[in-house]
């Protein structure tokens, strides 16, 4: 395993990290989730993203079990905050009342006294950008966040909070998580990138599977106990096109030639790029957690001439 700064801080956190999101509380029973959280530590990840809203919670609390028994500053452990978690008006947002009632309630879940990186899960219209800083800088200044981050906010609005930060003497973010794959790159590729270089914001990216697409499982159809297969993901079906599957077909072709997975290949492509601190996967068998961690490998071996092939594939296709 091999390890990058997040961004310009001192804190480094495994290239390939844990998440999850619609596994752990929903796909996953709680032991097989605390078995694959073990498994993943043991082959050195470090860094488990979590977030509040995760199976209403669920997800937190099958984490926080998982570590009790784990060494906790060894452990680089997220979660994030914005999505409604509680009833009423206030039960949502980035106000300074739900992020402290939310990091409150997370903390509890994962029975934990800080998590290391505190997201906000998107941006909020309704809060002052100077409130949200000010809310974040008070609990590192606690010790119940170390490093406070955004995710799926656009580069002007990373801008803003960094900017604000810097004006009245508060901490800024550390980090950003946006979804970042061989389909959709142009937004963080063209604008984010630029502005975390700039800034020194490390990048955790999620879905680079999109949605498990860039697999290669759904080539010749949609197999059955696969997770676009189940009532609940109906929203993963309508993804997996005609247009999409022939990208991934010949995208198959060249992880073949490469002596790698398609997995391992789209992965590889992510990891090649130096602002990405860590790549968010997700997994619900430990055989799927050992073909991703094979990616750390593959994608030191692309040459030029490698990637030239997979951009041929994706031609003009980019979201």
């Amino acid at each position: 395993m091999h390890y990058r700064r997040l961004g310009h801080s001192g804190l480094k956190v495994s290239e390939i990290s844990l998440g999850s999101w619609v596994t752990f509380g929903n796909q996953l029973d709680e032991n097989s989730a605390i078995a694959l959280i073990k498994e993943a530590f043991s082959q050195g990840i470090n860094f488990f993203d979590n977030a509040d809203m995760y199976a209403n919670g669920v997800a937190e609390t099958v984490m926080g079990k998982a570590i009790k028994t784990m060494p906790r500053p060894e452990l680089v452990i997220s979660s994030k905050v914005f999505w409604p978690t509680m009833k009423g008006p206030n039960g949502r947002g980035l106000s300074r009342k739900h992020i402290t009632e939310s990091i409150h309630a997370s903390l509890k879940r994962l029975g934990t006294d800080y998590v290391d990186l505190y997201f906000c899960h998107r941006y909020d219209p309704d809060t002052p950008v100077e409130e949200v800083v000010r809310t974040m800088t008070d609990l590192v200044q606690q010790g119940k966040v170390l490093y406070w981050g955004t995710s799926e906010w656009e580069a002007s609005q990373v801008m803003q909070a960094y900017g604000t930060a810097r004006e009245f003497g508060l901490i800024p973010p550390s980090m950003d998580q946006p979804q970042y794959n061989l389909f959709h790159r142009k937004r963080v590729e063209d604008d984010l990138m630029p502005v975390c270089r700039e800034l020194g914001i490390g990048l955790t990216t999620f879905s680079p599977l999109y949605f498990g697409i860039l697999s290669g499982k759904y080539n010749e159809g949609i197999p059955q106990g696969s997770r676009a297969s189940l009532e609940d993901y109906g929203w993963i079906k309508e993804r997996i096109t005609p247009q999409r599957i022939e990208i991934v077909r010949q995208l198959t072709v060249v992880a073949n030639d490469l002596g790698i997975t398609p997995a391992q290949l789209a992965i590889g492509w992510i990891l090649r790029r130096k602002e990405v601190s860590s790549v968010i996967t997700g997994a619900t068998r430990l055989e799927q957690l050992d073909e991703n961690l094979g990616a750390s490998e593959a994608y030191e071996k692309f040459t030029e001439m490698d990637i030239d092939r997979i951009f041929a594939c994706l031609g003009n296709y980019q979201e």
